[in-house]
């Protein structure tokens, strides 16, 4: 009897020893590969405002702007590092909400009750362990700083920089927080809905590229447009490749680990990028005679843009379809509606950014393969894969991106120009912005 009793406490302690570790795995972790990885993904992401935006904006505009250009990516940093920390991620992240499922609350204002120690309260998987709290914030911030310099490129050399740093500063906190918070927050309405948004096709291309529309339309054209060829394509074009290497902290970073998750990010990233630079050079080839630098970097770009809502849910032939796809679309924009309807979008920031990002949240809804996801435990399914209703929440992801970025920036840019006048002079923008914002010239006399 007594050795059926020890057999039977035996028994019962190797039973419950997988409970037990069980208990302990489910609880999170700290991982330092991933808190490694991500630390690398966040300077990447800086490192794609400054100095690679600003590179390829620059190249773009009049030998006259270029200084000014440079500076509001670089100044776009430092503001909105500030504004992020001071509040924003607090309201774009906290788990108690001001407004249920659109804005969080000060809970985390001025990084109150963070602590080094402490895990994110976000991850896509446990399974290989969490990143520090600090960190999350650090990755997030550059995502809202690079979001809002996306829109420099649609009133490059007309407007005040007194009237760009308060329009930046309000566009963050009252269009990009409150989209972060309702996409990417776990309280957030279309979150809850089910929308996927691996990395900001939605929260940062469609809100930055229909923000640039609202802007354009309001500014109107500027006053010395005459056909001007880009200043400086070698600028440029550096300035797409350095887009291209940020884009994996961007797109791979945003799996918050060193995964497979991460892995496959990286590949759709690259793969998207190189078809649509393919697609842009043979419709140039086709439609304009020889292919150019312009057009594969551009094309670049717009299948980075295209393939981030997607990155970490579709294959390697999703993202072929969606880098060719997008880049057919955008240099449809770009090369016949932009001059088709007389706006002067000026560096394409609408017609890459916006509707790249519009056309990528879209074809996620198609292309997310549930095969992606099946070791880690997830199921996002696309419509081409038997589930036409992600589609659906998509499209309405997409609209209310539009919605609230297209109709809030056209209060935000009436209440600046009402407050400070929004365009420089006709005299200022003929000297170009270097001089008469800054007082600076980069490498050239005054045209």
């Amino acid at each position: 009897m007594k050795k059926l009793f020890a057999a039977m406490f035996v028994l019962a302690l190797g039973l419950g020893l997988p409970l037990s570790a069980q208990t302990a795995k489910a609880q999170p972790v700290l991982s330092t590969g991933n808190t490694a990885w991500v630390l690398v993904s966040t300077a990447l992401v800086l490192f794609m405002t400054v100095p690679a935006l600003g590179l390829f904006y620059g190249g773009l505009v009049k030998k006259k702007n270029v200084l000014s250009i440079l500076m509001q990516s670089f100044i776009t940093l430092a503001l909105v590092s500030v504004i992020w920390v001071g509040f924003c991620y607090s309201l774009a992240f906290s788990d108690t909400e001001l407004i249920p499922g659109v804005l969080g609350d000060f809970k985390w204002a001025f990084l109150s009750g963070i602590s080094p120690d402490q895990l994110s309260p976000y991850a896509i998987s446990d399974q290989t362990g969490r990143i520090p709290h600090l960190l999350f914030v650090m990755f997030q911030c550059m995502f809202a700083v690079i979001t809002p310099a996306l829109i420099i490129g649609a009133f490059a050399e007309r407007m005040k920089f007194s009237s760009f740093l308060v329009f930046t500063t309000l566009w963050t906190i009252l269009i990009y927080t409150p989209m972060a918070h309702m996409v990417w927050s776990t309280n957030g309405w279309l979150c809850k809905l089910g929308a996927l948004d691996f990395a900001g096709g939605t929260v940062v291309h469609i809100t930055a590229g229909f923000s640039a529309l609202a802007v354009v339309l309001y500014m109107g054209k500027r006053n010395y447009l005459k056909p001007t060829p880009p200043h400086n394509l070698p600028f440029t074009l550096v300035g797409a490749a350095m887009l291209w290497f940020g884009w994996f902290g961007f797109n791979a970073g945003s799996a918050l680990a060193a995964d497979g998750i991460a892995a496959s990010a990286f590949m759709t990233t690259n793969t998207a990028a190189a078809a649509a630079a393919l697609v842009w050079a043979l419709l140039d080839r086709l439609l304009n005679g020889k292919p150019t630098i312009l057009g594969v970097a551009t094309g670049a770009v717009v299948g980075l843009v295209a393939v981030t809502p997607a990155a970490g849910f579709a294959n390697v032939g999703g993202a072929l379809v969606i880098g060719a796809i997008a880049s057919g679309v955008c240099f449809f924009m770009v090369s016949f509606v932009k001059q088709r309807f007389g706006y002067d979008d000026a560096l394409d920031a609408f017609g890459c950014h916006g509707i790249g990002g519009l056309v990528g949240a879209l074809l996620t809804g198609v292309l997310a393969d549930p095969a992606v996801w099946k070791a880690y435990g997830g199921n996002y399914t696309g419509a081409a894969y038997g589930n036409p209703h992600q589609l659906l929440v998509q499209l309405i992801a997409s609209v209310v991106g539009i919605a609230l970025s297209f109709l809030g920036t056209l209060v935000l840019v009436k209440v600046v120009d009402l407050s400070l006048g929004i365009r420089v002079d006709a005299k200022s923008e003929a000297m170009g912005l270097d001089i008469t914002q800054h007082n600076e010239r980069a490498y050239t006399v005054i045209e």
